[in-house]
């Protein structure tokens, strides 16, 4: 197991990704903000879905959810069809037009790391996929089994 101080350096790393994701967000179209790319991607991940279901992988509230569908929606890259086993539900699919979006979300986050990472060796890109890979399969198996977390400084009531 690691030491603690590696534990804490390591919290700190995954704090600053955010500036990572913030500059990854500045090359998306101005017409897909980060939320709709993500629903896209979501969408061509797992196949069609419902609204709940990709609430749920989106892990926001409904109403976010709603505004984001509505958003691509719109744009012609989803559409929306009655849920066959519940009229009143709709099922979200990903257009021809969609597929065209993520394409080029997908060459534009390729062509901005490569850009940013281009005085990295093939093996350091290949070692950073390989250890993300690795931390986001250990968070999928074990962050639901986290200990809840007790915060010691409140006194009792």
């Amino acid at each position: 197991m690691a030491a603690q101080s590696q534990y804490e350096e390591l919290a700190r790393q995954l704090s600053a990704i955010g500036a990572v994701k913030r500059g990854l967000a500045r090359i998306l179209p101005a017409q897909c903000p980060s939320g709709s790319a993500a629903v896209l991607t979501l969408i061509s991940r797992h196949g069609e879905m419902r609204m709940s279901k990709l609430a749920e992988l989106l892990a926001v509230d409904m109403s976010v959810t709603s505004r984001h569908v509505a958003h691509v929606a719109e744009r012609g890259w989803i559409e929306r069809f009655p849920d066959p086993a519940d009229k009143r539900s709709r099922i979200l699919r990903l257009t021809p037009a969609g597929e065209d979006m993520l394409e080029d979300l997908s060459q534009r986050s390729i062509d901005a790391l490569a850009h940013t990472l281009d005085d990295w060796s093939d093996d350091e890109v290949g070692q950073l996929n390989v250890m993300l890979a690795r931390l986001r399969h250990s968070f999928d198996c074990k962050a639901r089994a986290f200990p809840p977390h007790h915060d010691h400084t409140r006194t009792p009531a």
